[in-house]
């Protein structure tokens, strides 16, 4: 009784033998399915990189509006800070000039 498998060649490799039609279909769906397949992948690789490169941008466009917005609440204290300072001031300056008589010099 002859063996399935294909008898080795000397040098250790298998001959290929002729495949059946119904073998050569199977073949032919399977390498068709693989190329769709790797085709799909590479597809999806490049639109992974498309949207990494999109979010890169969208990211540093965030990190400019949350700066431009500390910088705006920043002016905004600072105004504060400075009105009330003066209102301060300009209270002491008041009290100081209420208690003395200048008059008197």
């Amino acid at each position: 009784m002859a063996s399935s498998s294909p008898p080795a060649s000397p040098s250790g490799n298998r001959q290929l033998l002729p495949v059946s039609d119904g073998q050569s279909s199977l073949s032919n769906v399977v390498y068709e399915l693989s190329q769709q397949v790797q085709a799909a992948m590479e597809n999806m690789l490049k639109m992974i990189t498309e949207i990494d490169e999109s979010s890169s941008g969208i990211i540093e466009e965030i990190e400019k509006c949350k700066y431009s917005a500390l910088e705006r609440k920043r002016k905004r204290v600072t105004k504060h800070l400075k009105i009330k300072t003066s209102s301060f001031c300009q209270g002491a300056l008041d009290h100081i000039t209420s208690q003395y008589d200048f008059n008197k010099c």
